[in-house]
C-alpha cells in the first residue's frame, strides 16, 4: 500500500521545528482544531529557551511584548505540547529521523539573518547587519558578548520598526535601560558608548515610512536625546496628502512629525537625525567605515522612487543596515535563495513544482519577514487546515517508530544536552531571581552553558556568564 493511500491512523504525531510564535501558534491551533483523530506534538527549539524573536528580536524597553510572551507561556504551560530545547535540526535530529517517528513536520524556524544591502563598501569593518546588533543587546547566546560603540557618529539604513529600535538603542543612555532585562555585558557596552549622533536614512519620504506611530512616538520620548529633522524633507505631494487623508496611521505619524518640526533646537547630549529621500550608494572608507555616500531621491509619475543624481557624503564611524531579515536554509529541505523562504503552497512544502509529502511551513520561513503577530496566526491556521486535510486524505508519512519515549532516548543516545519544559521553567526562575536581586523583573542569562546550567536546577543560577 502506498503512503498516499494508507488508512488514517487514530493518533497523529507531528514535529514542529522552531519554538517562536509561529511554531507555538501552529501547535496550539492544531490541538484546538476540529478533527476526528488525536494529535501529539513535539516542539523542537535549537536554543535553550523558547519564544524566538519575541525573546531575541525585540528591544528590551518594549514592555508591551510581555503580553505576547504571557500568551505563549500559557500555551506551553498547559502541558499538552512536549518541548525539546537545545536541539538543532539537521545536526541533533534529522529529517530522516522525523520521517521515522512522526506523521508530519511543520517548519517554523523564522528569519534571523540580515537581508543584504548590495552597495560598494558594505563589508568594511564597522558595517553591520542590524539583526546582529539586536541579537547582541537581547543577549542571544550565539552572538559575541562584546560590542564596541566607539564612533561618535553612526548611521542606520532603513525606515521600519527594526531601524527605529536600533536607532533608539544606539541613542539611549545605558542607565535608562537599567529597569529592563538587559544583561550586565550589554549594559557595560552601552555605558561605554561614545555616540553623540545617530542618523537614520530612508529612501522614501515621511508619508511612506514603514514604522508604526507607537515606535515613532517612543523615539521622541528618549531622555536627553534631541530629534533633528530637515524641513526640506517634509514637502508633501498631492498623492501624499490623499494617502494620509485615508489612513489614520499616516495621520498620526504626520502629526508627530509636525510637532517635532515646531520644536526649538535642543541642548541634549545626543541627537537622533531622521533623513528622508536618501538612497545609500556607497559606504566610504579604506580600512573601516568612514562615511556614507547618499543620493537624493524623488518619486516619479508612476510612484516609483528614483535617484536625482544629487549626492552628498555623511561622516560616520559605524553603519547598521536594517533593510529586512532573511531566513536560513534547512538541511534536506527545499529553499528559495532569492526570496529566503521554503517554497510552499498554503504551507505545503513544494519541491520542483511538486508537493512534498508530510512537510509544511509557517511564519517567516513560509511567507518571508513581513507582517506582525496577526499575520503569523493566520499563517498557522492556513498551514494547519491543509495538514488536517492531508491527514484525512492519507497524504502523510507512515512512521516506523511511533512510541513517544523513543525521541528522548534517541537524543540521549546521541549525547544531545536537551532540556524540556521543566528546564525552561528552571531557567525562567533563575533569570527572575537575578532580576529580583537588582529590583528588576528579569536579567537574561546570556551564555548557552549558563542557560543549560540554570535549566538543571530548580534553585536558579547565581551567574549570568
Amino acid at each position: 500500500m502506498s503512503e498516499s493511500s494508507a488508512r488514517q491512523p487514530a493518533r497523529i504525531r507531528v514535529a514542529v521545528i522552531g519554538a517562536g510564535p509561529a511554531g507555538i501558534y501552529a501547535s496550539d491551533i492544531l490541538l484546538k482544531a476540529e478533527r476526528d483523530f488525536d494529535v501529539s506534538i513535539d516542539l523542537f527549539e535549537r536554543l535553550p529557551a523558547p519564544y524566538g524573536l519575541v525573546r531575541y528580536g525585540v528591544a528590551p524597553d518594549h514592555p508591551r511584548i510581555k503580553g505576547i510572551i504571557n500568551a505563549l507561556r500559557e500555551t506551553l504551560d498547559r502541558g499538552d505540547i512536549r518541548i525539546f530545547d537545545n536541539v538543532d535540526f539537521g545536526r541533533d535530529i534529522t529529517l530522516d529521523d522525523l520521517r521515522s517517528h512522526y506523521h508530519a513536520v511543520i517548519f517554523a524556524t523564522g528569519a534571523v539573518e540580515d537581508a543584504p544591502l548590495r552597495i560598494p563598501g558594505i563589508d568594511l569593518p564597522g558595517s553591520y547587519g542590524a539583526a546582529r546588533f539586536v541579537n547582541w543587546y537581547d543577549g542571544h547566546p550565539d552572538f559575541p558578548r562584546e560590542w564596541s560603540l566607539d564612533a561618535p557618529h553612526v548611521g542606520v539604513v532603513g525606515n521600519g520598526n527594526v531601524a527605529l529600535d536600533v536607532a533608539r538603542m544606539l541613542a539611549k543612555h545605558a542607565d535608562d535601560l537599567l529597569p529592563t532585562e538587559i544583561p550586565a555585558n550589554v549594559y557595560a557596552g552601552l555605558k561605554a558608548s561614545k555616540i553623540t549622533d545617530v542618523h537614520v536614512f530612508g529612501r522614501r519620504g515621511p508619508a511612506d515610512v514603514k514604522f508604526t506611530p507607537l515606535e515613532l512616538r517612543e523615539l521622541g520620548e528618549v531622555p536627553d536625546v534631541d530629534i533633528v529633522l530637515d524641513p526640506a524633507d517634509f514637502v508633501y505631494t498631492e498623492a501624499d496628502e490623499a494617502a494620509i487623508a485615508k489612513n489614520n496611521q499616516k495621520k498620526v505619524i504626520r502629526r508627530i512629525f509636525d510637532k517635532w518640526l515646531q520644536r526649538e533646537p535642543g541642548t541634549a547630549s545626543r541627537r537622533l537625525h531622521l533623513h528622508f529621500w536618501q538612497r545609500p550608494v556607497e559606504v566610504l572608507g579604506v580600512e573601516r567605515v568612514e562615511g556614507l555616500r547618499l543620493e537624493r531621491t524623488q518619486v516619479d509619475a508612476e510612484g516609483c522612487v528614483v535617484g536625482t543624481g544629487e549626492t552628498h557624503d555623511v561622516e560616520l564611524g559605524q553603519l547598521y543596515r536594517a533593510v529586512g531579515y532573511y531566513s536560513s536554509p534547512l538541511e534536506q529541505v527545499p529553499f528559495d535563495e532569492v526570496h529566503g523562504v521554503i517554497p510552499n503552497e498554503g504551507g505545503r512544502v513544494v519541491d520542483e513544482g511538486q508537493t512534498v509529502l508530510g512537510e509544511y511551513s509557517t511564519g517567516w520561513i513560509k511567507r518571508g519577514p513581513v507582517g506582525l503577530i496577526g499575520s503569523t496566526k493566520s499563517d498557522a491556521l492556513e498551514t494547519v487546515t491543509n495538514l488536517i486535510e492531508d491527514v484525512h486524505a492519507g497524504r502523510i508519512w507512515q512512521p516506523t517508530v511511533a512510541a513517544e519515549e523513543t525521541i528522548p532516548e534517541l537524543l540521549g543516545e546521541r549525547g544531545v544536552d536537551f532540556t524540556t519544559l521543566e528546564g525552561w521553567h528552571n531557567l525562567d526562575a533563575a533569570e527572575r531571581a537575578l532580576g529580583e536581586a537588582s529590583d528588576r523583573e528579569r536579567v537574561k542569562i546570556v551564555s548557552r552553558q549558563g542557560m543549560l546550567d540554570a535549566s538543571r536546577t530548580a534553585n536558579g543560577s547565581d551567574s549570568i556568564e
